[in-house]
């Protein structure tokens, strides 16, 4: 059987799977803090037909003969660079201005199962605790039941969740994190949103609904701070919260229209590789006539 029929094939398979990946980065295209993919692809092992040889007195030296066998998926990535900014002026919105991602937990008051976003979009639940729309926890840094008067003041050792009383009159999110509402005429601190930040973000799995999980690869910093995961904004290269805004999709459609030509041209190519092959099986077929 012809190899350029199982190239061929190799390649059809290879651009199905970067049209999926497009497909997905298109449909994402509005998605608050979505990260596009993209695909890379390798060669497969080549067969040799010789090898090489070096130069002798009588005779220059020859170079390996292979012929290639197709096509393989090498990696797909995802892209993380930032989004354009959407401003809603909603006190509850936050947008990353730098590297880092939003903490949250599953579960009130302990630290298991704990995701990121870049997703900013968040709301109060009914004990006044703020979760984002799956209804995890943000992680900040608590003021264990004290009236902190300045950041300086926050218990940075301890983590937990932001709670806002119900009856505060209005909620104010600086750029370093730092959570204050209005109670009675005065100015009071909730607490400060913790970031995580890691060497290898690309490294992180998507696990839906905007939220990562780390992984063995994603390289997780940590402050000297009892090792904790846990780092103030604009502090140690992590980034300012601007509030009022979101950060939405990188994705750039021009980009992705142009791949999507490119992947589908890819894959014509391939059939007719295909159908190449076909014929000229057919001919030699045809020769016992």
């Amino acid at each position: 059987m012809l190899r350029s029929m199982y190239a061929g094939i190799s390649g059809m398979k290879g651009f199905q799977t970067k049209l999926d990946v497009i497909g997905n980065n298109i449909a994402n295209v509005n998605t608050t803090g979505f990260k596009k993919g993209r695909v890379t692809f390798q060669d497969m092992m080549s067969q040799p037909m010789s090898g090489a040889s070096a130069p002798t007195d009588i005779r220059g030296g020859l170079n390996p003969s292979q012929v290639g066998t197709g096509v393989q998926l090498g990696a797909i990535d995802n892209i993380h660079t930032g989004g354009n900014r959407q401003t809603t002026e909603r006190p509850l919105d936050i947008q990353l201005e730098g590297d880092g991602m939003l903490v949250f937990a599953r579960y009130p008051g302990g630290q298991e199962e704990i995701q990121y976003s870049r997703a900013g979009n968040l709301y109060l639940d009914d004990d006044g605790y703020v979760v984002n729309p799956n209804g995890q926890y943000l992680m900040g840094f608590s003021t264990n039941g004290a009236q902190p008067s300045s950041i300086d003041d926050i218990d940075h050792t301890t983590v937990g969740q932001i709670q806002i009383p119900e009856s505060a009159s209005s909620l104010s999110i600086q750029s370093n994190g730092l959570v204050t509402y209005l109670e009675n005429g005065e100015t009071r601190v909730a607490g400060q949103i913790a970031l995580s930040k890691f060497s290898n973000a690309g490294g992180l799995e998507k696990v839906g609904a905007n939220m990562y999980q780390t992984s063995q690869n994603a390289g997780q910093f940590e402050t000297g701070e009892n090792n904790s995961i846990y780092f103030q904004p604009e502090s140690d290269g992590t980034a300012a919260l601007v509030s009022g805004a979101l950060e939405m999709s990188n994705v750039d459609l021009s980009e992705e229209f142009t791949e999507m030509i490119t992947a589908q041209r890819g894959f014509q190519a391939n059939t007719r590789i295909i159908t190449t092959s076909d014929e000229i099986l057919q001919e030699l077929v045809n020769l016992k006539r």
